[in-house]
């Protein structure tokens, strides 16, 4: 976790990253167990990778209307995520950008004012971790606010 000179601030508002993974949905879960007791509000943010560029780079055709049909899928998902965070009682906003993911996590921190980001992560460590580099990693350096880095379950944990 990275925490600033602010420790006692209060922690109003709560930026959690999502992407579909199960990483996400744990980091979601625990916002919403922080969340709770806090008062706090959830602003989930949910990046689009500007796939249709990174497919033109290597040749692949996209058909007419997939990526819109795609954004609107995940829009269904992000809904349920928005859903699940209505059901324990706490206010929701959703947010969403097409640009990387650290970049846009840390600019909309900044912008709604967050109190703290939640990530989750992928357990990544050694050369894996080198070599590919982390969302997570990328965004505890560039945040504006204090971030909780989510571990994966231990194998054999439950969740």
């Amino acid at each position: 976790m990275k925490v600033d000179d602010e420790t006692n601030a209060p922690i109003r508002d709560i930026l959690v990253a999502v992407d579909f993974s199960e990483h996400a949905n744990r980091a979601l879960d625990f916002a919403i167990r922080l969340a709770r007791p806090l008062g706090a509000r959830i602003h989930i943010e949910h990046c689009y990778m500007e796939l249709p560029t990174k497919l033109l780079e290597h040749n692949v055709w996209i058909p007419e209307g997939v990526w819109d049909r795609l954004k609107k899928e995940d829009g269904v998902r992000l809904e349920g995520h928005c859903e699940r965070v209505r059901a324990a009682g706490i206010p929701v906003e959703l947010h969403q950008s097409e640009t990387l993911p650290s970049e846009a996590i840390a600019a909309r921190a900044k912008q709604i004012g967050a109190d703290l980001i939640v990530l989750g992560t992928r357990g990544m460590s050694g050369l894996k971790h080198a070599l590919l580099g982390s969302v997570t990693e990328r965004t505890l350096r560039i945040a504006p606010c204090p971030v909780l880095a989510v571990p994966a379950p231990k194998d054999g944990e439950d969740d």
